[in-house]
């Protein structure tokens, strides 16, 4: 089973200056919760019990979201208001589940995701990155079941304009293994249109073998100078490790930016 999964949050957030000047952009409203709590709900319904959050000493507004006992505590004693102590249960709840490491320079994913080595127990675990957000269907749990069935690394994907392939990290299609699922050869990290070996991108949900640390301790940093995750799961698919590509049900919200955050809010305000 897979119990543990980390959130890599140290990222600087230039897409949606000025805003993320003076606050993280995780925290930013989302339909009038942070977008980070949208994230921890998915794991928890997903049967995570272990949460990694992996930030900066920039950002440690993020800690300080889930360490504020001693304002609610003070605020319930002078206004005993249902609605506050109903939001301090699950900021204690949240707590409960989330250890924290560090990432002061912001060397890439791969980066990010070597520095849980140490708390990884399990042979696989979960990875989420907080600018996507997939509501109506929980992808994470989802693609636990895919993962069972197959005994196999499972990525998230979807379809995308060729014109965008530039964006994503693309796969090299292998064959398919039902409507949903299909296995993979090989991932491009941001290729041009015409280098990019098909349209399916992924997404930011990831089921990944702890054999990966190995191969990000020897990953060199590429493009834009950084680690990426795409060059470990390569060199392990070289390997000969499994990984599964899942096509999600669920509608696929893009956070990242101003135009994707504003739209963010409108569509989950639907739900």
């Amino acid at each position: 089973m897979i119990k543990q999964a980390i959130i890599p949050l140290a990222g600087l957030g230039t897409r949606l200056l000025p805003l993320t000047s003076v606050f993280a952009k995780e925290l930013l409203p989302i339909n009038g919760k942070p977008g980070l709590e949208y994230i921890i709900e998915e794991c928890i319904e997903a049967g995570i019990t272990e949460i990694i959050f992996i930030i900066s000493k920039k950002k440690m507004m993020i800690k300080n979201y889930f360490y504020n006992d001693k304002f609610y505590k003070n605020l319930i004693k002078k206004k005993n208001d249902s609605r506050i102590i109903t939001e301090y249960n699950k900021i204690l709840k949240y707590k409960k589940m989330i250890k924290f490491v560090y990432q002061n320079d912001p060397k890439g994913t791969g980066d990010a995701v070597l520095k849980t080595k140490k708390l990884i127990k399990d042979k696989y675990f979960l990875m989420l990155l907080p600018d996507d957000l997939i509501v109506k269907k929980n992808c994470s749990k989802s693609m636990i079941v895919a993962h069972n069935k197959y005994k196999a690394s499972v990525m998230a994907s979807m379809t995308v304009s060729k014109k965008t392939t530039s964006r994503w990290g693309i796969y090299k299609l292998n064959k398919k293994l039902n409507k949903t699922d299909f296995l993979i050869k090989g991932v491009v990290e941001k290729p041009s249109s015409k280098e990019a070996p098909s349209n399916k991108a992924v997404i930011g949900r990831y089921i990944l073998p702890k054999s990966i640390f190995k191969k990000l301790e020897k990953t060199m940093p590429s493009k834009g100078g950084e680690i990426h995750i795409t060059d470990a799961i390569q060199s392990l698919i070289n390997d000969n490790e499994k990984f599964v590509a899942h096509n999600f049900l669920g509608k696929y919200l893009d956070c990242g930016t101003m135009s994707g955050y504003i739209n963010s809010s409108k569509e989950i305000s639907k739900l």
